[in-house]
């Protein structure tokens, strides 16, 4: 594949990460599943690292959940990815699918407009009305060619997809075969060449929005995607995630630790509504999670390049944080005031990094 990144503001995994891709490859041994590009073991090592050869961490949080998602890969169910917004669950699905099978982009993107044949497969209407139906004027879908050339079919948000085109997965995953009927012969039939699985995600917070039926659910292994708890890791995942974004972006400013330390903090206190101290907070219906932090991050380093001095301060992530937060709650913004009242001013009395943050209270009132 022709090397992009310099062009596109986001590579594919397989693309992003080809070097390490390659080495992994150059040293895998061992038994390989039909169709895989790599073995078990290297599918892991790109998703947690492997530092001997320099293929580093991408997911960060229960290495027991990416060998049970591996496992299930190799079964004859697909992996259903389910959490709260934020968990990196298509982070998680695209870095499985890009070490199976080398391709993360036979993807589905679930919505409320997503059709049986954006799924499948349609047609050519020019072609169709010239010749007919022939093969030529098929257009494959992503499960049409994840069965064709046994790779992994990624299908994100798989709930916001309405109850009937989720249930055209039904036959398929048990079958592992489409039917084309408007084709003859070998044509009309596509059966799953070895490597084929289905990789799905759905957010908790859709839960019952489309929920799926009894017969997809017992096609799936289900695995959770939780939150990271361990502030260090987290801490670890900021400052990588933002640097890699600082540094295509072309900017200089970076976080400094502290910054950092106070990014986490703030975010485990709303998340959690409660202080390391054991002060009780209310926690916002906003979502919180490390993703948005990353997020918070990355906006303060820039509003500091090109606003400020280029150093960031707590009043840059404080901006960044409200305009998280107050999204379209009204209640989250009596939440944060209560917030800044009883956490973030008895901080700033002894901490002048907090004392940053207090200063930015009156932005709440505007």
């Amino acid at each position: 594949m022709t090397d992009v990144t310099g062009e596109i503001l986001r590579a594919p995994a397989e693309v992003a990460y080809a070097d390490e891709l390659a080495a992994l490859a150059a040293a895998d041994g061992g038994d390989r599943p039909a169709g895989w590009r790599l073995t078990p073991r290297a599918v892991r090592a790109f998703v947690v690292g492997d530092p001997r050869l320099g293929v580093t961490r991408k997911f960060y949080g229960d290495d027991a959940l990416v060998d049970r998602c591996v496992v299930t890969l190799m079964s004859n169910r697909g992996l259903l990815l389910v959490g709260e917004p934020g968990t990196a669950k298509s982070m998680l699905s695209e870095l499985l699918a890009a070490a199976v099978s080398g391709d993360s982009t036979c993807t589905v993107q679930g919505s409320s407009g997503t059709t049986d044949d954006q799924i499948t497969y349609s047609w050519n209407y020019a072609l169709l009305l010239a010749e007919g139906p022939t093969p030529r004027a098929l257009v494959r879908g992503p499960l049409h060619r994840a069965l064709a050339h046994g790779t992994v079919c990624r299908f994100e948000e798989v709930t916001r997809v309405q109850p009937e085109i989720q249930d055209v997965l039904i036959g398929i995953m048990s079958d592992k075969v489409l039917h084309v009927p408007e084709l003859d012969g070998p044509d009309g039939v596509v059966f799953a060449a070895r490597g084929f699985n289905v990789v799905a995600t759905a957010n908790l917070r859709d839960r019952g929005v489309h929920e799926m039926s009894s017969a997809l659910k017992r096609r799936f292994n289900f695995e959770t995607v939780r939150p990271i708890r361990d502030r260090d890791l987290e801490r670890r995942l900021i400052v990588e995630q933002t640097t890699g974004l600082l540094e295509r972006a072309d900017v200089s400013t970076r976080l400094d630790p502290d910054v950092v330390d106070l990014l986490v903090t703030a975010f485990h206190d709303l998340r959690d509504g409660v202080t390391q101290d054991g002060v009780v907070v209310e926690r916002p219906s906003a979502v919180m999670s490390s993703a948005e932090a990353v997020a918070v991050g990355y906006a303060a380093a820039l509003d500091a390049h090109y606003f400020g001095d280029g150093r960031v301060g707590g009043e840059h992530v404080a901006r960044q944080l409200i305009g998280t937060v107050l999204k379209d709650n009204p209640e989250d913004g009596t939440k944060l005031r209560h917030y800044y009242d009883v956490v973030v001013g008895p901080r700033a009395r002894r901490d002048r990094r907090w004392k940053a943050v207090l200063e930015t209270r009156a932005e709440l009132d505007r």
